[in-house]
This record gives C-alpha cells, sequence and structure tokens, in this order.
C-alpha cells in the first residue's frame, strides 16, 4: 500500500495538515488501512525532502499545513497511470503459515485450513453487510469493500484447493487396500477337503 502516494492524492485537492490527511485517508478507505499519524509525519517529511510537498504556512494552533509541489503532482499522475506490480507480491501470512504447517510434523493442517475457511467466512459476511449499509454515493469505500469481498472469495476458493490437494496427498500415502473381492484366498492345508 502507497501511503505516499494516498497523501499526494489528498494534497492534490489542497493543502492540509497531517491530522487531517490521517483523517481523510481512513475516512476514504474505511479505516481499512489505519493510519498512525506520527506515519503520517514522517511520510511528510520524506515527501519534502524528495521535493513532492512543501510546508505551506501554519494555523493558529501551529498545525503546519503542506501542499503538494508540481513535480509532487507529476509523481502522482505517473502512480495513476502505472499499474500496480504484482512482481513483488506483499507477503501473505495465510500462504506463509500453511507453507510452514505442511512441513512441520504434529500440526494438523487440515485443522488450520478449517479454522481459516471459517474465520474468512465471517469476514465474508461481515464486508457483505457493510455494503449494503454503505451509502450508494460513496464510490471509495464501495470499492474498498468489494476489494475486501473478492479477496475473501478468492481467499476461500484457494483454502478449498489446498484442502483438495492435503485430501489427494493423504490418498497417495495410505497403503491401498484392495476389495473383499480382491483378496487373495486363504492358503489351504495340505490334506485340507474341499
Amino acid at each position: 500500500m502507497s501511503i505516499k502516494h494516498g497523501l499526494l492524492a489528498l494534497l492534490d485537492q489542497g493543502p492540509r495538515y497531517g491530522y487531517q490527511l490521517r483523517s481523510e485517508f481512513e475516512a476514504r478507505t474505511g479505516s481499512t488501512w489505519p493510519l498512525n499519524v506520527g506515519q503520517v509525519y514522517t511520510t511528510l517529511g520524506r515527501l519534502d525532502r524528495d521535493g513532492l510537498v512543501a510546508p505551506d504556512g501554519e494555523d493558529d494552533d501551529g498545525h503546519v499545513f503542506y501542499r503538494i509541489t508540481d513535480k509532487g503532482r507529476i509523481e502522482l499522475r505517473a502512480w495513476f497511470e502505472a499499474p500496480v506490480s504484482r512482481t513483488s507480491p506483499p507477503r501473505d501470512e495465510l500462504a506463509i503459515k500453511l507453507a510452514m504447517a505442511v512441513t512441520v510434523p504434529g500440526i494438523d493442517v487440515g485443522s488450520v485450513v478449517q479454522g481459516q475457511r471459517a474465520h474468512t467466512l465471517r469476514a465474508l459476511q461481515d464486508y457483505t453487510r457493510l455494503k449494503t449499509r454503505a451509502a450508494e454515493d460513496d464510490m471509495a469505500w464501495q470499492l474498498v469493500l468489494e476489494s475486501l469481498i473478492f479477496h475473501a472469495e478468492a481467499e476461500v476458493r484457494w483454502l478449498d484447493h489446498c484442502e483438495a490437494r492435503l485430501a489427494r496427498r493423504a490418498a497417495e500415502r495410505e497403503p491401498a487396500v484392495p476389495a473383499a473381492d480382491e483378496r487373495p484366498a486363504p492358503a489351504r492345508k495340505r490334506g485340507a477337503r474341499r
């Protein structure tokens, strides 16, 4: 997630100080990715250092306002025009957890998958409820919710896939027990009558 570019997008609409930026960022994303106000000011410091924003006065309470620079607008437009790269995906804690679980003896990976599926389905229900309550004209929040819904649905499908792979793996490792009619007849003792 690019906090830097999110702040530039907000500053493109006019000067703001750190707490305002934090509040607006969270309002537009439904507080899905909360920001620490210190994180906002640290990012503003880097943006200022790089010439993408500049201080723009302060109010009576001492809040320093920042404005986007021409260089910042160029950076913002480039960000909007470029696709989000998938070459360096963010760390996925669930994928890491399952990768470790299948390699650690004594872990019931099936239980891990089932527990996560139940949790993700509850989250999916929550997101769906939020979407039905969200204001139709709040496009930013609607898009964030739809992204969360689609990610949760994809996660459930992936967990189903993982469970199927685990079942196939278990079936491959278990020795096949022949059906009763395929078992060899017991050996007869010599001299036994027919």
